[in-house]
């Protein structure tokens, strides 16, 4: 047996180089990184194209979910391919989903819009986002491993760091193409082009990178780890109940999660995500601006992953971990609030002048969003607070008596509400644009812009924020690779590590944008949402702070 392994680590001696296999496997996790980036990017055209039938509010809360129902499959995928890369190798797998993520991107470019198939579209497109989570939660598991497991024990953060830097070529790709392709439909075919058709051209291009990417995965070979594992016979004949059936290793998906993904998940995305969300719903800040400041703020993430993660070989993976989810923890209000002051600083005073409240009584309210469409909001208050979110302004509840008819007062300005609930359609239709159109006046004559005005903008300001949030994401994610791979034993490395990673990253930070709009929706508060992201990250402060072992050092091979 022992001669069996020494050929295995002979044939593996012969394979790629480092540099190739860091090259291979980042390039292709930026590949898919930029299929499931490009879609969140471009969620207000999306809501438009195939949830068009909805109010304003609810389908742009609709793409949103559609946003993160891909994230909610990425678990599944992780279970899938962990199972094939714990048994027949790493390789296979992570070919496999690159592949599958290729093609539904380009699918969603060809899909038809809810104007011209109706139901068929969305539902189409679901299916896609489904196809896209499932791929994505195989991959970075492979790729993570992979890397991890033909590096040298003290350049594995350095190593793997390119994998999570791969995430930062992928969104600096994603924003860089959309950013090309606005401007250039722009100038040719005028500025309603995009949001017609033009917005499929990053779809479309992916075709190319996915061919790109299959070449060069075809040249790796299988990890030393695993090739010698499989040598000896020692491969997993059941990697679900020896991860999850077993306490020890439970034990460390669990502590993975806790410590590690909640942050993960809930600082990354906000950082990268729902930033761009708050930017243009809520600050009204034009699309291109938005593309800038994250392509200058994710230039610097690049940097950042390999600075960290290289920190992290000489001092450890959790002091920097830590402190990367510390510094966000402490961030997050001031933060927005800053973005609020440097892109928008007459909503911020407009806010601080004249505050909006809404008088209306309590039992004549509902939640101010609707997923799935089949919610009305006729209501007097319903109507109040839909057209306020509309215009992404912040309000103040106060009940008013029952059976009053809700009014929203903007400073001296009180503007009253309609009841259409016993209307028809059309007449309904036109009460709501009629209460809008009177709120969005009061509003404009106390000084809300209804959008940024550039001249008035800190663009450097608020790049000084978004760098503070990038170090954050970056600190935290960097060494994050190396610390997982390291916590799991290779028999069920792939499986154990890739549930708790898609878990984190899938359901607490793909729903972030989601939640936090959803949030502010409902409450009113357009910092509100912030509280969603806040509270999965103090989770893993506390729990990395007391539990978490070191790991930087350990060995692969066991």
């Amino acid at each position: 047996m022992a001669e069996i392994a020494a050929e295995a680590t002979r044939e593996h001696a012969d394979g790629p180089s480092m540099r190739t296999v860091v090259g291979a496997s980042a390039a292709g996790t930026a590949f898919e990184w930029y299929d499931f980036f490009v879609f969140g990017s471009l969620t207000q055209v999306i809501s438009k194209t195939f949830f068009s039938a909805l109010p304003e509010t609810a389908g742009y809360i609709a793409a949103l979910a559609l946003f993160g129902a891909g994230f909610a499959f990425r678990p599944l995928g992780a279970l899938v391919f962990g199972r094939i890369g714990d048994q027949t190798g790493r390789k296979g797998a992570f070919l496999i989903t690159v592949t599958l993520m290729g093609a539904a991107t380009v699918a969603i470019g060809l899909l038809p819009s809810y104007a011209t198939a109706g139901l068929i579209a969305p539902i189409l497109l679901i299916l896609m986002r489904i196809l896209q989570g499932f791929a994505l939660g195989g991959e970075y598991g492979g790729a993570a491993i992979y890397v991890a497991e033909h590096a040298s024990g003290d350049a594995r953060g350095r190593s793997t760091s390119w994998v999570q830097t791969s995430a930062a070529f992928g969104l600096f790709a994603a924003l860089m193409v959309i950013l090309a392709t606005r401007v250039i439909v722009g100038r040719f075919f005028g500025p309603e082009a995009f949001d017609a058709w033009g917005w499929r051209i990053p779809f479309l291009f992916s075709a190319g990178l996915l061919a790109v990417s299959i070449f060069m995965r075809l040249k790796l070979s299988e990890s030393p780890a695993f090739a010698k594992m499989k040598a000896e016979g020692e491969t997993s004949k059941a990697p679900f109940r020896e991860a999850f059936g077993s306490w020890p290793n439970l034990k460390l998906v669990l502590l993975a999660f806790f410590a590690l993904m909640c942050a993960q998940g809930a600082v990354w995305y906000t950082a990268f995500f729902y930033v761009q969300t708050f930017l243009e719903k809520f600050l009204k800040v034009a699309p291109a601006t938005i593309n800038l400041l994250m392509v200058a703020a994710t230039a610097v993430s690049a940097v950042g992953y390999v600075v960290f993660g290289a920190l992290s070989d000489r001092i450890g993976r959790k002091p920097v971990m830590l402190a990367g989810m510390t510094l966000m923890l402490v961030a997050y209000f001031p933060g927005f609030h800053m973005l609020s002051q440097t892109l928008n600083p007459a909503l911020a005073e407009a806010v601080e002048r004249t505050p909006v409240v809404v008088f209306a009584p309590p039992s004549d309210c509902t939640v101010q969003f609707d997923p799935i469409g089949k919610k009305s909001f006729l209501s007097a208050c319903d109507i109040a607070k839909s057209s306020l979110a509309n215009a992404g302004v912040s309000y103040r509840n106060q009940a008013a008596p029952e059976g009053a008819l809700a009014e929203v007062r903007v400073g001296d300005a009180v503007v009253q509400s309609v009841d259409a609930r016993s209307l028809s359609p059309a007449d309904a239709h036109a009460a709501k644009a009629g209460v809008e159109g009177r709120i969005k006046a009061a509003l404009a004559a106390a000084g809300y812009p209804p959008k940024a005005d550039p001249e008035r903008m800190n663009l450097l300001g608020a790049f000084g924020v978004l760098v503070v949030f990038v170090i954050a994401a970056t600190a935290l994610y960097g060494p994050m690779a190396a610390a997982l791979v390291e916590l799991f034993p290779t028999r069920i490395r792939y499986t154990a590590m890739s549930l708790p990673y898609h878990v984190g990253t899938g359901w607490v930070g793909g729903f972030v944008p989601f939640s936090a709009f959803a949030i502010v929706a409902a409450v009113g508060d357009i910092y509100a949402g912030l509280w969603y992201p806040l509270a999965f990250t103090a989770i893993s402060v506390v729990t990395c702070a007391l539990f978490l072992p070191e790991t930087k050092g350990r060995r692969l091979d066991v």
